[in-house]
């Protein structure tokens, strides 16, 4: 009897972990229950705690990245392939070794002989492709880099998040029509020294957005004067930042509207900001969920649970994000809510996505859904639904 090609498969790869002989492992052929889950690639990593293997999950508009115990790993591999994915390609220094499962198919197990491949970096953190390089001459201006164009130490996750920031920027994109007649507007609020509006500015430009306008506002105006005299020392024109609140803002005409790490409800004015001057993509990333936690309403089946103060803080958190991102559905925006960095740069790393949407939805359907989740908690009120008139109790007069 023929051998199962999976489990065969699956056994190649335990080999080629034991042995150290393992490149890397790519998942391929996404079936409809992947989603937005494009691929996987697999490589061996050398942690403190130990080999590892790393799941890179690259999605449509994000990649997260997970680490897991060889064992364990070669189990998630066994779970994605067949309801997930319907190819994998595993790669060693000897040959290469490809598991298939065509749709209306049968699963067949395939080797194909190639020269040796050589051992990849295992370290943790290899050298990647950045959107911003690292000698930009704003990062060593910034304190994040040195003279020799090298991060300074400490700054690792600052360039992190940087990158990373800017590569959301360029997947959400996609779906904003560029304007004509005007420039492209893009508006940092709460940019403090300027970081990512830096490296918005130098992205945009790179990528044709011409005529181009960047602006940064920050409430420290010592900030704003020094990101305006390196702006101008670096001849960028187009940039500028500006002082004030994100609250008291005048916007006019708004493409995209950003803001990281804006405190408790200071994201809720940045979105609704943005809501106002008709802003086509909305970034958030929000920090500091304080205005619900003295609201919040324990249903009896979770009042053991949140008597413990961290579970109450991260249901707080859960609750304000939730309703946001419900809010923005009710508001036109077509929402989403993941991680955009690892936990161990910041634990604050939560982004809110929203486009403006083309097609019509039932605006009474997202009310309710909003309304629902606000009363299982006991939420009365919220920033962005009173910025937005929209009142959270249901009642005959209610949004």
């Amino acid at each position: 009897m023929n051998p199962d090609p999976l489990a065969e498969w699956l056994e190649r790869l335990r080999r080629a972990i034991a042995s150290g002989t393992l490149v890397k492992v790519t998942l391929g052929a996404p079936r409809e229950a992947a989603a937005s889950l494009r691929n996987v690639y697999v490589r061996p990593v050398n942690l403190l705690a130990g080999p590892r293997l790393s799941f890179c999950y690259r999605h449509r508009t994000h990649d997260i990245t997970k680490n897991l115990e060889p064992e364990p790993a070669v189990s998630r591999v066994a779970e994605l392939l067949g309801p997930e994915f319907g190819s994998a390609h595993l790669f060693t220094t000897e040959a290469e070794f490809e598991w298939q499962w065509p749709v209306g198919g049968v699963p067949r197990f395939l080797r194909h002989g190639r020269p040796p491949v050589g051992q990849p970096p295992t370290a943790h953190d290899r050298p990647r492709s950045r959107q911003i390089p690292v000698t930009a001459p704003w990062l060593e201006a910034l304190g994040v880099t040195n003279a020799g164009g090298q991060v300074r130490t400490g700054m690792a996750g600052k360039y992190r998040q940087i990158h990373r920031s800017v590569e959301i920027l360029s997947h959400n994109l996609a779906a904003v029509p560029r304007p004509t007649g005007a420039p492209f507007r893009l508006v940092d609020m709460g940019c403090g020294k300027g970081y990512l509006t830096f490296a918005a500015f130098e992205w945009l430009r790179r990528e044709g957005f011409v005529p181009l306008e960047v602006v940064g506002l920050e409430l420290r105006p010592h900030l704003v004067e020094s990101a305006n005299r390196l702006a101008r020392q670096l001849g960028f024109e187009g940039l500028q930042f500006r002082t004030g609140s994100i609250a008291d803002a005048a916007l006019e005409r708004v493409d995209v509207l950003v803001a990281l790490h804006a405190c408790d409800t200071a994201t809720d004015d940045a979105l609704a900001q943005g809501i106002r001057a008709d802003a086509k993509l909305l970034l958030a990333a929000p920090c500091c969920h304080k205005e619900l936690r003295p609201q919040l309403q324990s249903p009896p089946v979770l009042a053991r649970a949140l008597q413990h103060g961290i579970f109450r803080e991260r249901q707080a958190e859960f609750v304000t994000d939730a309703l946001r991102a419900g809010l923005l559905e009710w508001a036109g925006y077509d929402t989403r809510v993941f991680e955009f960095v690892s936990t161990e740069h910041t634990a604050k790393n939560l982004m809110i996505a929203a486009a403006k949407r083309s097609n019509v939805r039932d605006p009474e359907v997202l009310a309710r859904g909003v309304r629902e989740l606000a009363g299982f908690y006991g939420i009365a009120s919220q920033r962005l639904a009173r910025h937005l008139g929209f009142e959270l109790k249901p009642g005959p007069d209610a949004a």
